[in-house]
């Protein structure tokens, strides 16, 4: 993208323009998602009365990590904090909480960061196109989510073996679902869909989070500052930011850490991924169950230059402590090992893949042998809210929870998690898995292998992160249209 940002189709933009007009859509700069002080007070004024999770264009000024639950309206961000009696180590491990997102998830930040700079820029037209949104679910959500606040029409892409949950919340929102086969990482399938409505129905935009640049650039940008926001903030004498841990994914989670870089070079980027599905750990495939990462193979905008470790995390473990985190007879274990009750409140924010990021986070610490001075920050991307039909499937398959279940799943899950199946990346190591995208990218994909190439050249990257930059120019411009 060039710094300047460019009107791509006149007819386009203007038609934009009407449609936001007529339904009375402004939309948020990014400065003013990491800094919701930014935001209009007349905006204010009206946002604290509408509900988070209605389709409501005023909710576009709530795809911010400060979202306060209690006012409807802003705050300095939202954590929660792991403390050693949970997690057997030293370190510091403190998540950042996407539930307070409009959709429960922080996805609806990544697909803001696609759709918004091509509907402002004239390069997608709301009132003749329909916004694409292929996904292993909370991209898809937030994508849906945010074209109906946006006054487009959208189509969202996903699994067939996803949670019933996602599938019911998007009935709602969407204006068209299609399930593909197979579970969380047959994402060749929801590819092989976008190429069929490619060329069938050119009315059709596919935004592809594994390789919209939007997606990577808006977490650089916005969820990086939240981190480090938080860290100083809470961060005590002779402390260090240490870690940024996120499950890969669409990899725009964790470019995240490409940011955090800038600013603490030292800090360990750790990528989590299920150990069914090994891909950045051996450059292995297989289905899993943590639902939202892993989908054997490399985004195309996965920065694997800045990836440290890899950390693969068993799927029945997460469910493990699914039940645990969720069921009243884990809360009582875990209040007799130590734990507060008010962490054992907040242990429902923590869906599959946070669960998954948490472990991981574990992994890290023991790894780097970390200890009091290190802080390791990881997102928290949906709650158990999404998988509460998973629970009645654990509970079906296996029984009710015991005491037993709970006390070996602490043990044995949570104090017992060792470094096993962890990879540290050497150049060498990080090469390999950049070229190992060659095999979805430019055998399937169609693109170029010196595009490919280019993806290895160290000053690409903050080249394209850099691209955002006029995001907030083009933006203010449109409004400022609308309004007229």
């Amino acid at each position: 993208m060039s710094k300047k940002m460019n009107i791509k189709n006149r007819e386009a933009y203007e038609n934009a323009v009407v449609r936001c007009r007529e339904k009375g859509i402004s939309i948020p700069t990014i400065a003013m998602q990491k800094n919701p002080e930014l935001v209009p007070e007349d905006i204010k004024s009206r946002l604290h009365v509408v509900d988070i999770k209605a389709i409501d264009p005023l909710n576009l000024y709530r795809i911010t990590w400060k979202n306060d639950p209690e006012t409807g309206l802003f705050n300095d961000g939202n954590i929660v904090e792991f403390p050693s009696e949970l997690t057997g180590v030293d370190a510091r491990i403190i998540g950042i909480v996407g539930k307070w997102f409009p959709t429960g998830s922080h996805k609806v930040g990544a697909a803001f960061g696609c759709l918004v700079p091509e509907l402002v820029t004239g390069g997608f037209d709301p009132t003749k196109q329909k916004a694409v949104w292929p996904s292993t679910g909370n991209y898809c959500r937030g994508g849906a989510f945010d074209s109906a606040l946006l006054g487009c029409e959208s189509i969202a892409i996903l699994p067939e073996e996803m949670s019933q949950e996602r599938f019911d919340w998007l009935s709602k929102v969407a204006s068209e679902t299609i399930a593909t086969p197979g579970c969380e990482s047959n994402v060749k399938e929801i590819y092989d869909k976008c190429w069929e409505i490619k060329s069938t129905r050119p009315e059709c935009m596919v935004f592809n989070q594994f390789e919209e640049w939007g997606n990577s650039r808006w977490h650089y940008h916005v969820t990086a500052s939240i981190v480090e926001e938080q860290f100083n903030r809470l961060k005590k004498p002779g402390q260090r930011l240490s870690a940024w841990v996120s499950a890969t994914g669409s990899a725009g989670t964790i470019a995240a850490g490409d940011y955090l870089k800038t600013i603490a070079p030292d800090v360990i980027v750790s990528a989590s991924e299920a150990l069914q599905c090994p891909t950045l750990l051996s450059c292995g495939f297989g289905g899993h169950r943590i639902e939202g990462i892993g989908d054997k193979h490399v985004p195309w905008i996965h920065n694997v230059r800045n990836t440290d470790l890899v950390t693969a995390v068993d799927d029945q473990v997460c469910m493990n402590l699914l039940r645990l985190f969720n069921e009243e007879t884990g809360h009582k274990a875990l209040a007799k090992a130590g734990v507060s009750s008010d962490l054992i409140n907040q242990l429902k924010l923590l869906g599959i893949s946070s669960i998954s990021n948490l472990l991981s986070a574990i992994k890290t610490a023991k790894w780097y042998e970390m200890d009091g001075r290190d802080v390791i920050f990881m997102p928290l991307t949906d709650s158990a809210e999404m998988y509460n039909s998973r629970l009645t499937e654990l509970e079906t398959e296996n029984g009710k929870y015991s005491n037993e279940d709970a006390l070996r799943h602490i043990a044995a899950d949570l104090q017992g998690c060792t470094t096993d199946n962890s990879r540290e990346l050497s150049f060498h190591d990080r090469k390999q898995l950049h070229n190992f995208k060659y095999f979805t990218w430019v055998e399937q994909q169609q693109r170029d292998v010196d595009e490919l190439r280019e993806l290895w050249d160290r000053d690409f990257w903050p080249e394209m992160y850099a691209g955002a930059t006029e995001w907030d120019a083009a933006i203010e411009k449109f409004n400022a249209d609308v309004k007229a």
